[in-house]
């Protein structure tokens, strides 16, 4: 995204390796990046779409409101770039998941808890995604629709795979199951602040037993709580 490296000769740093040296000079760069970044997220996060200002994202991080444009063109393009690192983060873990051990069940179960569990951490982009990415322009709502979609997928595939293995229900439809999962999941976001236990790992196991509960077959051992 910068190309601020390439233009400045490497000489701030002496006697040192010469990728070592571009490292040093383009680390300031990229972390300032990521402190925008957050900062959109967390705005978009407490105040919504149509409350947050791009001199709120300023205020936050003590700039100018002209800097931000460095970064991005407009309110709406924050919001598409936090959308997306919001999506990205759990499409990430959830191909790690599911292309790792466990049964297709137990995969499910371990991507429902890493869809829910960081919203009690405060993580503002996925809770930015989950609220206002309605509000995005067409085109961009399609780009991030895409990315939705990928994660979607994988979600479906171990269902599909859950009833290969006969751990679920034959009949269930499986757009269905899909959406209804990532549905429960997505509406955990409204939950930090009420949780019944307290904690929104307790939200996660008890979305667990209902969804997966709900389409299982009697042979599989649903792990929650």
């Amino acid at each position: 995204m910068n190309d601020v490296t390439s233009r400045v000769r490497p000489r701030a740093v002496a006697n040192a390796e010469p990728d070592l040296q571009i490292r040093r000079l383009s680390i300031g760069p990229r972390r300032r990046a990521e402190e925008v970044l957050e900062a959109a997220a967390m705005v978009f996060a407490e105040r919504g779409f149509h409350g947050a200002s791009t001199q709120d994202i300023a205020d936050r991080l003590g700039m100018r409101q002209a800097s931000l444009y460095y970064y991005f063109t407009s309110k709406e393009a924050a919001l598409e770039q936090v959308c997306q690192r919001g999506i990205e983060n759990i499409i990430e873990d959830a191909e790690i998941i599911a292309a790792g051990e466990g049964s297709p069940t137990e995969r499910l179960e371990a991507i429902m808890r890493r869809h829910i569990e960081p919203i009690a951490d405060h993580c503002a982009s996925l809770r930015a995604y989950l609220h206002e990415v309605r509000f995005l322009p067409r085109e961009a709502k399609k780009r991030v629709g895409k990315l939705a979609r990928r994660y979607e997928r994988i979600v479906e595939t171990l269902i599909e795979e859950g009833i290969a293995a006969g751990e679920l229900r034959p009949d269930i439809d499986v757009a269905i199951a899909r959406d209804a999962l990532l549905g429960m999941c997505n509406h955990a976001a409204h939950w930090p602040g009420r949780e019944p236990a307290g904690s929104m790992k307790h939200v996660a196991e008890e979305l667990i037993r209902l969804v997966l509960r709900g389409i299982a077959t009697e042979r599989p051992s649903i792990t929650a709580g």
